[in-house]
């Protein structure tokens, strides 16, 4: 694990990052034609494949390093696979082809499909555990909310930042029977909840356009992996994020120490999870909070990607009609 902020790499330019919204779009469109019917591992594996063969076609020499699982989960992209043409800038990758399969496969909302690019060496090697997080969108001076701080204090910080009643505070919550004592001390304070099935990486990202989306911190227990994701979206657009691993067994430890952990206990901000210069991409599978699903008509597919890219704080919102639909 790397950590540490490389210098920036000239080779991820406002070019590569269209490019990697033209990855995300192609999963998102496979993904897109099995949601509804129930099959998560099917709609996950077109998802898999379009987006395998689209990296496959960029210019970089990337390096997966969150994924889909191990390498012997093949045919999956796994963590350490090689994907590029082997020419341009060398890179680490952070995907997830359908965040949501559950989301997809009963076509509920915000189902996505995600991936960020980052200078290599740049993006912490999360091991496939839970991450205790935290997140707010930008505007807010450093430290208004803080990981080990009672959900009460962080939800009454957040009101005096933003200078609004704590009534008009929402958070974003994955509903789980672990969540419940969170739940309670939220709802405590007089702050609504916006409970989620799945797919925390949109939670986070929901929180840096609150006036869009309604969402105004992100709190709870999820995915490692997908922490690193929503961390490379802060980046490109400001905000606050903190993440600390859950290890509570020997062998997520021993996997842990396996992927370069070197501090078990460590909070790492999204600064750290996601230290260099990062693109990132994001296109709706199922109609969610920020972008609209894939639309199918009867002669064009129309998709909505957002791409980011830190360098420039740029954020582009693409609203894209594909005419040629055999190439989907």
């Amino acid at each position: 694990m790397n950590v540490s902020s490389p210098a920036g790499t000239p080779g991820l330019t406002r070019e590569l990052s269209m490019e990697l919204g033209r990855v995300t779009e192609r999963a998102a469109v496979a993904a897109a034609r099995l949601r509804g019917r129930g099959d998560e591992k099917a709609a996950d594996q077109a998802a898999v494949d379009a987006m395998r063969a689209e990296l496959n076609r960029l210019a970089i020499r990337g390096t997966v390093v969150i994924g889909e699982g191990e390498r012997d989960e093949a045919p999956m992209l796994y963590i350490g696979e090689e994907v590029g043409t082997g020419k341009g800038p060398e890179v680490d990758i952070a995907l997830d082809p359908l965040e949501g399969t559950t989301i997809c496969a009963k076509n509920l909302p915000n189902s996505l499909a995600v991936v960020a690019l980052a200078t290599k060496g740049s993006l912490l090697y999360a091991p496939d555990v839970y991450m205790n997080k935290i997140a707010i969108g930008p505007g807010y001076p450093d430290g208004v909310v803080a990981i080990d701080a009672a959900p009460e204090d962080n939800i009454h910080a957040l009101a005096k930042a933003k200078n609004v009643p704590v009534s008009e505070i929402t958070a974003c919550i994955l509903d789980r029977p672990r969540h419940s004592a969170l739940i309670e001390a939220v709802r405590s304070t007089g702050a609504a909840i916006r409970l989620i099935g799945d797919g925390d990486v949109a939670g986070v990202i929901d929180t840096t356009a609150p006036e869009e989306t309604g969402i105004d911190i992100y709190m709870g227990t999820g995915g490692a992996p997908e922490g690193v994701l929503a961390a490379s979206a802060l980046r490109c657009v400001g905000g606050q994020m903190q993440g600390r691993l859950i290890l509570d067994t020997d062998e997520k430890r021993a996997r842990a120490e396996r992927m370069g952990v070197e501090h078990p206990e460590k909070t790492y901000s999204h600064l750290e999870m996601a230290s260099g210069e990062v693109l990132f991409a994001a296109t709706g599978v199922t109609d969610g909070n920020m972008l609209s699903g894939v639309r199918f008509t009867k002669n064009y597919i129309q998709t909505e990607t957002i791409v980011m890219r830190s360098s420039s704080k740029t954020v582009r919102e693409i609203k894209a009609r594909h005419q040629d639909m055999e190439k989907f």
